[in-house]
């Protein structure tokens, strides 16, 4: 986890493109994280945003 918001989301688009799968980002007790989107139970308030890598279509 991270505090750093910009860095976060920048991982959080590559790890979606990395993995092709949608991951969401979050934030926790002021602790920022990421996992795919299907792993996350958690409160749906502590979303910031969810990338899918089929949302930005073609990498080319």
């Amino acid at each position: 986890m991270t505090n750093d918001l910009s860095l976060a989301q920048n991982h959080a688009f590559d790890l979606a493109r990395t993995l092709m799968v949608p991951v969401t980002l979050f934030e926790i007790d002021g602790e920022i994280g990421v996992m795919p989107s299907a792993e996350y139970d958690g409160d749906e308030d502590a979303i910031i945003h969810e990338y899918d890598p089929f949302q930005y279509g073609p990498a080319h």
